[in-house]
C-alpha cells in the first residue's frame, strides 16, 4: 500500500488514532496534513499542521476554503471527535450542539469541500471516523450515540452520490483502543475489567485501526464504499 504523491488530510491528528493514522501514511510516503484544535503545532508534529475549531464556523469555513483550493486531495480522514459523557437530563443543548458539530457537521463540511477537488483529479476516498457507539450504546451517549449514528448514515448518502466520481466513502468504528489518554485515565484495574469484556481479551492498538484506515484508502480497495467497519475485537457481538 504505497501513498506517494498522495495527499492525506486528517483531522485531530496530533494525537491518539489520529496520530496513528498520520504515522501509518507518513511511513506509506504520504504526504501528510493534520489538524488539531491549539493554535501552533506540537513539538513531535508529523506533517504540515493547520489549526482547525470544529465548533467554530469561521474557522470551519477558512480550513475547508483551503481545501477547495488545493491541487489535491487524495484522502480524506474525518477523525476528530468529542465525546460529553452526561444523562439526558444533564446535558444541555448547548453541548449536544457542540459534539454533533464536531463529530457530524464537522465531516459533511470537510467532504462538501473536498469532492470537487476529487472529482477533478479522477477520484479519491474518504473515510468517517464513527465508533462502536454507533451501532450500539449506554447509558449518557446520547449526544455521541447520535452524532457517530449520524456520521454512518451521513456516510451511506456520501457514498452512492459520490461512487460516479471514482471518490469510495466508509465508516470505521474502532472498539476500544489503548491511546496515551486511555492508559492515563483508566486504573490497572479498570483496564482490566474492560478487556474482560472484550472477546479477544485486549484493547486495541491504535497501529491497528490504522491498519485498516490504510487498506480502506489504498489502491487495493477498488469496490469497498458505504461500509462501517467495526474494529472492535468482537466487543459488540456478545
Amino acid at each position: 500500500m504505497e501513498f506517494s504523491q498522495q495527499t492525506v488530510v486528517i483531522t485531530g491528528g496530533t494525537r491518539g488514532i489520529g496520530r496513528a493514522f498520520a504515522e501509518a501514511f507518513h511511513a506509506a510516503g504520504a504526504q501528510v496534513m493534520v489538524t488539531g484544535t491549539g493554535p501552533v503545532p506540537p513539538a513531535d508534529l508529523i506533517g504540515e499542521y493547520h489549526p482547525l475549531d470544529l465548533t467554530d464556523a469561521e474557522s470551519t469555513e477558512r480550513f475547508c476554503r483551503h481545501l477547495a483550493s488545493r491541487d489535491r486531495v487524495d484522502v480524506l480522514i474525518n477523525n476528530a471527535g468529542i465525546n460529553i459523557i452526561k444523562s439526558l437530563e444533564e446535558l444541555t443543548p448547548e453541548e449536544f450542539d457542540r459534539v454533533a458539530r464536531v463529530s457530524y457537521h464537522g465531516p459533511f463540511h470537510l467532504s462538501q469541500a473536498v469532492a470537487p477537488v476529487m472529482r477533478r483529479q479522477g477520484g479519491g476516498r474518504i473515510i468517517n471516523l464513527a465508533s462502536i457507539w454507533s451501532v450500539a450504546t449506554k447509558a449518557k451517549r446520547s449526544a455521541y450515540s447520535a452524532a457517530k449514528t449520524g456520521l454512518v448514515g451521513l456516510t451511506r448518502a456520501l457514498a452512492v452520490e459520490l461512487a460516479p466520481a471514482g471518490i469510495l466513502v466508509n465508516a470505521l468504528s474502532p472498539g476500544f483502543t489503548l491511546t496515551e489518554l486511555t492508559a492515563r485515565s483508566l486504573k490497572p484495574e479498570e483496564q482490566t475489567a474492560l478487556t474482560a469484556q472484550i472477546p479477544l481479551q485486549r484493547m486495541a492498538q491504535p497501529a491497528e485501526i490504522a491498519a485498516v484506515a490504510l487498506f480502506l484508502a489504498s489502491r487495493r480497495n477498488t469496490y469497498l464504499t458505504g461500509q462501517n467497519l467495526v474494529v472492535d475485537g468482537g466487543f459488540t457481538l456478545v
